[in-house]
């Protein structure tokens, strides 16, 4: 690994990919969390209690703040409805049994409904879907586009669509229960056993009461569960709350039945359609390896002949499966999260027993051809937040991280609200308990975001001095990674070899360049805690590529600092802060 090099396009016209000069900029928000401004935050407290953020609160004001970042996409997380344990009754909702229900607002991953949008976020919850359309107009009128979920392998186990336009049969309607596994199934079956509740588990907390809380719930035959556990029995730390769909494989005998096409394909394109004909411009996949990528192959050219532009991000772990996904299931963007996401965790926790060469091992091995494709993030509401004391305890030593996450290739960069101002998500919550994440599953206010949203006005009013630089360090950055053409359409050349034995260096040091016939950007990413002095060399060969010679000037696209170099062929000679890094632009 040490010895590879690599300068290659980053626009590799082999794959399908974006068009160049539009390189996604991403910001996830959970509207349920996003526009609440209480701050009574009591564990597992009703939404009577804590409160819940409305898609009306994401307002103009805000939408022009997230677009002024440097953000291209807004991602809004949980907007289908879900399995919860409020109560909607009153407004012809059927009541979800509680034991099947994780946290008290329940997890957004629990799909209830395909065709409806939570009720929790409507301030009219009859009128939710024409909160919704507006909201996505308000979106695109500031210049931002909608990613949406899309929840493929499970829905909630009390699924049932009260909203599916006239005439759609509904998933599992039709389904043979006496058997296993039938392709013409939407579901998988355990005949003969019906579902029982995890032993142990406390539905709410012990301060939540409904007379449907009783450790039980009706469904016989039992459904596998939503993370392959084909038992009527699942555990408590499984996804038991959710019921696996039945794509035509039987995991049995690892069999393919996909001729002819199962009923679930058609059902779920159908879903598609009705949300793209709403306005969304791209769909975040979850746990689609979950999922045959045949599916995906026949599915996603479908919708794009209806919307070119369209765009798939698939939540993905296994870098095996990563081809077959991008090339066969067509998708767009897949995530980096076994790849640099987990690198760049370990070199800001432990740097000092990890190595930048293990950045090096991402592109070169694992994303090696596909490396546009890969979206990149420090931050998820499945991750732990930076400032969490189980990461970094310090949203700063993200900085060199961050630096990379943005600019290492024309793939995507994604940053989840909150992580912008320094989130650390202290305390239990409900559900997931005090986990360094912040909940998907309870109705819950987001402190220091708060700050940042004061009370609705979306000026930063209540944040601190250090708060507000973290901020601008986001927003330089951010508008750099997605104006630039270096990093926007550019190349580039990891500069690792032509340094390892220079005075300064070490594994803690990753730099690289970025570059187009026009502009040219020089990355350095500084992992140490402590000032490094280096002296940083370009290789002859990029030298003559790019025409340089003798005196350089380079501004420091994140401070505006100036750098001299008097003889490019002496290198450049720069003074690193701890856990720092730096864009430098030249021409």
């Amino acid at each position: 690994m040490h010895s590879a090099i690599c300068l290659w396009p980053l626009i590799n016209l082999e794959y399908p990919m974006q068009i160049p000069g539009n390189k996604l900029i991403i910001y996830q928000l959970l509207p349920r969390l996003f526009g609440n401004t209480k701050t009574v935050n009591k564990n597992y407290g009703l939404v009577e209690e804590n409160e819940v953020g409305k898609l009306n609160d994401i307002t103009d004001k805000a939408l022009q703040e997230i677009k002024n970042m440097g953000f291209t996409h807004v991602w809004y997380t949980g907007v289908i409805e879900h399995a919860t344990m409020t109560d909607h009754s009153a407004d012809g909702i059927p009541v979800d049994d509680p034991d099947v229900v994780k946290g008290i607002a329940g997890s957004p991953y629990a799909i209830k409904d395909y065709y409806d949008i939570a009720p929790d976020l409507a301030v009219d919850v009859k009128n939710r879907i024409s909160e919704f359309k507006k909201l996505i107009k308000r979106t695109h009128d500031n210049g931002l586009k909608v990613i949406m979920d899309f929840v493929p392998n499970h829905v909630a186990r009390v699924y049932r669509s009260d909203a599916r336009p006239k005439g759609v049969r509904d998933i599992g309607e039709d389904d043979d229960h006496t058997k296993a596994f039938d392709p013409k199934n939407d579901f998988y079956y355990i005949p003969g056993r019906p579902f029982v509740v995890p032993p142990g588990y406390n539905a709410g907390g012990d301060g939540f009461n409904s007379a449907l809380k009783d450790g039980k719930f009706d469904e016989n035959p039992a459904k596998a569960t939503g993370n392959d556990v084909f038992s009527a029995t699942p555990a408590i730390n499984d996804w038991f709350e959710t019921a696996k769909l039945n794509y035509g494989v039987d995991y049995s005998t690892g069999q393919k039945h996909f001729d002819p096409i199962p009923p679930l394909w058609q059902k779920l394109y159908d879903i598609l359609t009705y949300w793209v004909n709403m306005g969304i411009d791209a769909f975040r996949c979850d746990m689609v390896e979950q999922v045959p990528f045949e599916f995906w192959g026949w599915l996603v050219p479908k919708l794009k002949a209806g919307k070119p532009g369209l765009l798939f991000i698939g939540e993905a772990y296994d870098v095996h499966k990563y081809n077959d996904y991008i090339l066969n299931g067509k998708f767009d963007f897949l995530y980096d999260k076994t790849g640099l996401y987990d690198c760049i965790r370990n070199l800001i926790v432990d740097p000092n027993n990890h190595s930048t060469w293990e950045i090096n091992r991402v592109w070169n091995y694992d994303c090696c051809g596909i490396d546009t494709h890969m979206l990149r993030f420090m931050e998820n509401h499945d991750e732990q937040r930076i400032s969490s004391e189980f990461f970094a305890g310090n949203p700063w030593l993200a900085v060199p991280g961050m630096i990379v996450s943005a600019t290492l290739s024309t793939g995507p960069v994604m940053v989840y609200f909150g992580q912008e101002v320094g989130e650390p998500a202290l305390g239990s919550e409900g559900f997931s308990g005090d986990d360094g994440r912040t909940t998907i599953f309870d109705y819950w206010g987001v402190p220091e975001h708060q700050k940042w949203m004061n009370g609705g006005k979306f000026d930063g009013g209540g944040l601190s001095d250090d708060q507000k630089k973290l901020r601008d360090f986001y927003m330089r950055l951010l508008q750099a990674a997605g104006t630039n053409e270096a990093f926007v359409s550019g190349h580039f050349y990891e500069l690792l070899l032509a340094n390892q034995h220079r005075g300064g260096f070490d594994e803690r040091i990753y730099c690289y360049l970025r570059y187009t016939d026009k502009q040219h950007v020089l990355v350095i990413a500084n992992f140490d805690r402590k000032e490094r002095q280096l002296n940083v060399q370009l290789p002859q060969d990029l030298i003559q590529q790019l025409g340089l010679r003798g005196q350089l000037q380079l501004t420091d696209l994140l401070s505006g600092k100036q750098y001299a170099v008097t003889d490019i062929l002496a290198g450049l000679d720069i003074t690193m802060a701890p856990a720092g890094g730096v864009l430098l632009s030249f021409s």
